[in-house]
């Protein structure tokens, strides 16, 4: 008996090794996958990044591709914003991308409260319908924009670029499902004290779901800085162009196919912005999509 009651320690303990040691091992694994699948992806980023500080010459001059310079230039970025009318794109984009954005928050905001809070007759019947909107193809979305813009004469204005994109069916219901989250008490207690709606709205909804709000803010602008399709078809004058139809005119028309040092330095230029948007915000942003699929 006293033997038995010996070897029970001994046992245990080697149990909680071998745990051990198999966890770490599994975690090992793991985190050796994860590597080899961060440098997969983060290698095009050097080598972007890496051809824009090479010359012309020295870009073309190498038979094997090689994985670093020794005589890094500047040059490729000075001409990115000299040789061709890049600031014209990045302000275009960037008026196209902020008032869209703006005008879109207001109108989903609005929308996803009455969806939440408000009561009239058809609300659940409107909402499936408007739901339903995500089923159709954005291909059909853009030609019915296009020929809807078309005949109001808006192509090549800022006002033809952003129209179409100051709403969305998927972040309505985003936004909606987050407010209704909120305890219904907070709005019958508000109500009781005479506050209205957009009182309420302004100072309790938003202020609550602030992260949710960010983060489809901090989207859509990703969106509006990467949208190629919808300006590539409805702007046809250059003074319109965005980032994404621009940096296309650049390589037709502007440092030619064969320059790719400039290129490169010019599309580093245009992520940029991103990048550092997203490595701001990248706590709110998983905060809002956390919150947004979290009930209760």
């Amino acid at each position: 008996m006293s033997g038995i009651g010996t070897n029970q320690p001994t046992n245990y303990h080697n149990t909680a090794r071998s745990a051990a040691a198999r966890s770490k091992a599994v975690h090992t694994v793991i985190y050796f996958f994860l590597a080899v699948w961060g440098i997969v992806v983060l290698f095009p980023f050097y080598w972007m990044i890496l051809t824009s500080f090479k010359s012309y010459g020295e870009y073309n001059s190498e038979y094997i591709p090689k994985f670093f310079t020794t005589s890094p230039t500047f040059q490729n970025y000075i001409s990115a914003f000299t040789e061709v009318p890049l600031v014209r794109y990045l302000t275009n984009t960037l008026i196209f991308t902020l008032a869209t954005t703006a005008i879109m928050m207001v109108v989903i905001t609005l929308a996803a409260f009455a969806f939440a809070r408000l009561q009239f007759k058809g609300k659940n019947t409107l909402f499936t319908l408007f739901l339903s909107l995500m089923m159709i193809p954005n291909e059909l979305v853009i030609i019915t924009n296009f020929t809807t813009i078309t005949n109001l004469n808006m192509r090549n204005t800022f006002l033809g670029l952003i129209l179409p994109s100051v709403t969305s069916v998927f972040y309505i219901y985003l936004l909606k499902e987050n407010f209704a989250q909120v305890p219904d008490a907070l709005y019958y207690a508000a109500k009781v004290d005479g506050t209205s709606d957009l009182k309420y709205l302004f100072k309790v909804l938003i202020p609550i779901c602030r992260p949710t709000l960010i983060t489809i803010g901090i989207l859509k602008i990703i969106e509006c800085w990467n949208s190629y399709v919808w300006p590539r078809l409805i702007t046809d004058d250059e003074n319109y162009y965005l980032v994404s139809n621009g940096i296309q005119e650049i390589r037709e028309n502007g440092f030619g196919r064969e320059n790719i040092p400039a290129m490169m330095a010019a599309v580093v230029i245009i992520s940029i912005p991103l990048v550092a948007l997203f490595l701001i915000f990248r706590d709110k942003i998983m905060a809002g999509v956390s919150r947004g699929g979290t009930k209760g």
